[in-house]
């Protein structure tokens, strides 16, 4: 699943090649998505200029000189630009023609994504819009740090991983990235966040900023495939640590990975290391 990271990627890597460009048609090639295409949407969008892209947690936000476009990759969403004529794959479900000959096209396999039209810019959206004005702080902010996750997880007894997943906290931070998070600040998945002290929240705070830094560096070596011909962003697994590795030993210590349900997500955490 597409998490922060990722959609920062494709942020990077699609802002210079859309950022003045006019669109000139659309084709809709799948309408049913998380919500139905509307049916108006190539009427609005045809002729209008993309000025710029934004991203606000794991939306992206293009804003045209009327409106702005709103994205979400879903679970298993893409975007890459094309050259025309240039066959579509299966499910390639929407494509923005670009006067420049070259067309934006949405791939989604399971159809969770979003794709619509909204009146306001992006600034006013992530104030007024449902979507958007109820969530958390972004990690890669200023105004994340250790105190802000004390005090939000002060009288809450949720354990620490769905607490810090959660979008009305702080935005983006996804399974993976969460369970990398917490094994780099030696804090057990499972552990109650109202028992989690200030020296151990800044400590967190400083390693979720740095996992999502890095899985983003990582991600930007291959920003030239955005104009090539897959449009996937590069996933950080070469670089993880502890997620998916059950029953195996722990780069740090040796001792065997365990593999716990929290909330109902997988969840790996090292005995010794976060014990």
């Amino acid at each position: 699943m597409p998490e922060l990271p990722e959609v920062e990627t494709t942020l990077r890597g699609l802002r210079p090649h859309l950022e003045g460009q006019r669109i000139i048609g659309m084709l809709v090639r799948q309408p049913r998505l998380r919500q139905p295409v509307p049916v108006d949407l190539a009427e609005r969008l045809t002729g209008r200029m993309i000025k710029t892209l934004t991203r606000r947690g794991k939306y992206l936000l293009v804003e045209l000189d009327q409106g702005s476009l709103l994205l979400h990759l879903g679970m298993s969403g893409s975007l890459r630009l094309v050259q025309e004529p240039e066959p579509y794959r299966p499910h390639d479900h929407l494509e923005l023609a670009l006067v420049n000959g070259k067309g934006l096209r949405f791939h989604d396999p399971r159809r969770f994504g979003l794709f619509c039209w909204i009146p306001q810019t992006p600034e006013q959206a992530m104030i007024t819009h449902p979507l958007l004005c109820e969530l958390g702080l972004e990690p890669l902010s200023d105004r994340f740090d250790g105190q802000y996750l004390w005090q939000t997880s002060r009288k809450r007894s949720i354990a620490i991983k769905p607490f810090i997943m959660d979008g009305r906290v702080v935005v983006g931070v996804g399974n993976i990235y969460a369970t990398e998070s917490l094994f780099h600040a030696r804090i057990h998945p499972a552990c109650p966040c109202d028992r989690i002290d200030l020296d151990r929240y800044q400590r967190l705070a400083e390693t979720i900023r740095l996992v999502l830094l890095q899985a983003i560096e990582h991600g930007g070596t291959t920003l030239r495939d955005f104009v090539g011909e897959s449009g996937a962003p590069g996933y950080f697994t070469q670089s993880l640590m502890i997620y998916g590795r059950a029953d195996k030993a722990c780069k740090l210590c040796g001792s065997l990975i365990k593999r716990i349900k929290i909330s109902g997500r997988a969840s790996f955490y090292c005995p010794r290391c976060q014990g």
